[in-house]
């Protein structure tokens, strides 16, 4: 049986009028021991569906069931089993390291010393600043106190929500690899997150956008569905170079992308008459490559389909 089963979960907040879809018929499984990522940007719906599957909010369709228990009938013992970090860091501040780690361990009849080979890697990072207050540790460290109670009690299932929002470069690469070290002690983790590189370190990825889902696969699968040619282009003057790409007659779409924009094309295209189209505009120092799409390329063109 997966780990976690999401059917038609709808979420509204508002009345009447004023009545927001946050969800909109959200569907997916996650595999036991499997690291499943929801992706997508700030208000797709990534922490509305969390808190449902957390036994925090209730649905107003839909159901779901986590380690085969139902979110709603069943929402004690799912709170037993699961581990929840919040997007925002919501320990206790005027509580120290140790303090917030004693105390979630005590709300789970467990103890530090009990389950201490579960969080070591994690915990071991901070517990030299195990007598500092919560609120005065930096980004990084809060996240991984943040994890280690989240970790405790031996959760089944772990759910974090965007918990590398904010956070610098370095620490996030610290995290997933935390991440990939749970999963091999059979922790079925689902992480959200605005970040669509980090799709590429999950197991299978689903893609929402406006509280509805575009893709579940595999980050290799939805790449390898995106199924038309993709350039990147530069030249001089970069500003009128989109509005050209886009009034290209072998253009399907256009967009920014780094130092390059990306251009989707039609199948068949030929590259002699874009660079001479773009030539005939007044660039100059054209450079075209034939690139693989990525996770961004995937959910953009999925967003405008």
């Amino acid at each position: 049986m997966p780990a976690v089963i999401a059917e038609n979960i709808v979420k509204r907040y508002g009345k009447k009028k004023d009545t927001v879809e946050a969800l909109k018929g959200i569907s997916f499984e996650a595999a036991e021991g499997e690291l499943f990522g929801i992706i997508g940007p700030d208000g797709a719906g990534k922490t509305s569906l969390f808190r449902i599957l957390t036994t925090l909010l209730l649905p107003d369709a839909g159901k779901a069931t986590v380690d085969g228990l139902d979110v709603v009938k069943d929402y004690k013992e799912i709170r037993n089993r699961v581990g929840y970090m919040p997007g925002r860091f919501s320990l206790y501040q005027d509580l120290t390291v140790a303090e917030n780690m004693e105390f979630f361990a005590t709300i789970f009849n467990t103890s530090i010393e009990e389950n201490y080979n579960l969080v070591k890697d994690i915990y071991s990072q901070i517990e030299p600043f195990k007598d500092r207050r919560a609120g005065k540790l930096s980004g990084g460290m809060k996240q991984k106190l943040a994890l280690s109670c989240a970790l405790i009690h031996r959760p089944s299932v772990l759910f974090l929500d965007e918990p590398t929002t904010g956070v610098d470069a370095v620490s996030r690469k610290e995290f997933w690899e935390m991440l990939r070290k749970l999963k091999q002690q059979g922790i079925t983790i689902l992480v959200s997150t605005p970040y669509m590189d980090e799709a590429s370190l999950c197991d299978r990825v689903a893609l929402v956008q406006s509280g509805q889902l575009l893709s579940v696969d595999t980050p290799a699968g939805v790449r390898g569905a995106f199924g038309k040619p993709l350039l990147a282009i530069r030249a001089t003057k970069m500003l009128p170079l989109l509005d050209n790409l886009k009034k290209a007659e072998p253009v399907i779409d256009a967009y920014p992308f780094g130092e390059f924009y990306h251009a989707v094309m039609q199948p068949g295209y030929d590259e002699a008459a874009l660079r001479n189209y773009l030539g005939q505009k007044g660039h100059e120092d054209i450079e075209i490559h034939s690139i693989e799409p990525d996770i961004e390329d995937c959910f953009m063109d999925l967003m405008k389909n």
